[in-house]
């Protein structure tokens, strides 16, 4: 399905929902005209409704709030746009939401999250009002060359599982700063955050990533790739059970495991102070970072027209330089510092809404 409109102006509206909160905002094309955040819990606590589909009321009522307060005529908007959430693998681009990918992702087909959410509120909200309803580059984008599904194991394969939306996003601005198109250029995007991942960009395509929770370099929250020998011990030793296990590599990892915190500004400071400890721990993370850029520049074959650094940690000079220390003689550095969501879904219905690019059908893949 395509969509060509002349119109200049475009109302989206954009939904993002988070593990501890509901973000919603009103876009006209790419520029934020309202925006609200309703927040459900404090960070770190165990979450108040663990079943998804208990939550679907109280995250509608509160977009429901949102459009009320904010006297939001939908009659004037153009479309709806939602975060996407884990459904079934495919490429990266613009998909309609339909009824068999709310149904995936709410039941948990290919693993939960609660921005399975966000679908079913977006599409449910946009037949009450006769509207179209999209996600963008969702976390399960799937792009990987054949040769990169393989582990060295034939029980395991490698998965694509990475920050499509941001990694994405940033790519298409690193092209823009090059005057090249983003089809057209070879990029390694690295998002930096509380996940870490880094990409293979060749010409459009991610062929490569490291994983979002089981791969890469460690991370504030995650123990990335491990030494598999010295982790069956781990297992074996009997000190954690399957499910603390879990939690130990996911969110108790990286920065977490070695200092009790998540956030890196707490790291630097002790730095600053002159913890040499501290500063060793943080600079084998940049290490691991620079590592695997290398690493995905030989899947490019060395043809590299920009490393782009990306997400909350790409404020943190001292990581970028030793990250750049490394990896500047590979291509030139490009850095957008954090990272948003909310615009990069905006964008991608802009582009949807201008006839710039085509929609995928959910229920044709396979």
């Amino acid at each position: 399905m395509k969509t060509t409109n002349n119109k200049k102006e475009f109302h989206i509206l954009v939904l993002n929902v988070g593990s501890t909160s509901t973000k919603v905002a009103l876009y006209s094309n790419t520029e934020p005209v309202i925006r609200e955040t309703f927040v459900y819990r404090q960070e770190g606590t165990a979450p108040s409704v663990p079943d998804l589909k208990t939550q679907l009321p109280q995250r509608g009522k509160d977009l429901n709030s949102f459009i009320e307060d904010h006297a939001i005529d939908m009659e004037k908007l153009d479309i709806i746009v939602s975060r996407g959430g884990l459904c079934r693998p495919g490429p990266s681009g613009v998909y309609d939401i339909s009824p068999a990918m709310c149904d995936d992702m709410l039941v948990g087909r290919y693993g939960t999250h609660v921005s399975a959410l966000g679908p079913a509120i977006a599409l449910s909200m946009a037949r009450k009002h006769n509207l179209r309803a999209i996600i963008v580059d969702p976390p399960s984008t799937d792009e990987f060359d054949a040769v990169a599904r393989f582990s060295g194991i034939p029980h395991i394969e490698r998965k694509s599982a990475f920050h499509a939306l941001n990694q994405k996003t940033a790519a298409r601005k690193a092209a823009g700063k090059l005057s090249r198109n983003y089809e057209d250029v070879n990029l390694i995007v690295a998002h930096l955050g509380g996940g870490i991942t880094i990409g293979a960009h060749n010409k459009g395509r991610v062929v490569d990533s490291t994983h979002g929770l089981s791969e890469g370099p460690f991370t504030p929250e995650r123990a990335g790739t491990l030494p598999t020998s010295e982790m069956i011990d781990l297992i074996s030793s009997g000190e954690f059970e399957n499910e603390n296990l879990r939690t130990l590599l996911v969110s108790r990892g990286g920065l977490v495991g070695y200092f009790g915190t998540n956030r890196a500004e707490e790291v630097e400071t002790r730095i600053e102070k002159g913890d040499e400890g501290a500063r060793l721990i943080y600079q084998a993370m940049a290490y691991q970072i620079a590592k695997d850029i290398g690493a995905m520049s030989t899947v490019l074959k060395g043809v590299v027209d920009g490393i782009v650094l990306t997400g909350g940690l790409a404020y943190s000079n001292l990581l970028v330089n030793w990250i750049a220390d490394r990896t500047g003689f590979l291509a030139p550095l490009f850095i957008f510092t954090g990272e948003d969501e909310m615009e990069a879904m905006a964008t991608g219905a802009l582009r949807l809404l201008q006839g710039k690019e085509n929609s995928i059908d959910y229920d044709q893949i396979r």
